[in-house]
């Protein structure tokens, strides 16, 4: 079985990095948390999740009173969350917020809808690093099944891959959780991974805005 790289290993929690293609829980056969718990010879406990497309930064309680308070956190937004996407399409607008209801559509998908009753709020940040290739570095205000993708696809932005909303074909879905943020037990934690086997985010990780997103939380959110 190949290992899951550790980003950190503390002592309420880990943070580990899931490959994308990987399922979060386990369905067709073994998910993440239950390889991961096998990797590292304890049980661990989910806090929050990543779709199986989207590579990057899971956090994952050491004991259950650890994961009711990190899942107090992420409900109460006190986890700061951000994204890298790809997308091939040019956007309606270049950065800014995106905003509005999600209804379910077809096929397990969702649509983004003119009404704001519970909305799911998106801001991002985007630049061209290649040829009909822009890069987004995009922070979720709420935590909606399927919220970025549907985000980027209502501003005509699908993310490259992501075929079930649209996105150009492509050797996966370029979604990437790139980086956390918050406070516990009086200090204030920052972890943060590149995506690796790179494909076409080799183009952001060589662009010059990409040394610019080192510090996320630093952008004006």
């Amino acid at each position: 079985m190949e290992k899951f790289k550790l980003i950190a290993d503390e002592a309420d929690y880990v943070v580990a990095y899931k490959p994308q293609g990987v399922s979060f829980h386990s369905e067709d056969g073994a998910g993440f948390v239950a390889l991961l718990t096998e990797q590292l010879g304890y049980p661990l406990f989910a806090v929050h999740r990543l779709d199986k497309v989207t590579s990057g930064l899971i956090l994952l309680a050491k004991s259950s009173e650890t994961a009711k308070q990190l899942t107090s956190l992420f409900s109460a937004r006190k986890i700061d969350k951000f994204y890298l996407a790809l997308v091939s399409a040019k956007p309606k607008k270049k950065q800014g917020w995106i905003k509005g209801d999600m209804a379910k559509s077809r096929r397990g998908t969702y649509k983004l809808v003119k009404t704001k009753l519970n909305p799911a709020v998106t801001r991002f940040y985007s630049c061209s690093v290649a040829s009909n290739l822009r890069a987004c570095i995009v922070k979720p205000f709420s935590g909606k099944t399927h919220q970025i993708r549907v985000a980027l696809k209502s501003i005509g932005a699908p993310i490259l891959g992501d075929l079930a909303y649209s996105g150009e074909p492509a050797d996966r879905t370029y979604l990437h959780a790139f980086c956390l943020e918050f406070e516990w037990q009086g200090n204030h934690q920052r972890y943060q991974a590149a995506p690796e086997g790179e494909g076409a985010f080799g183009h952001l990780l060589a662009h010059e805005i990409f040394a610019s997103w080192q510090n996320p939380s630093q952008l004006e959110w």
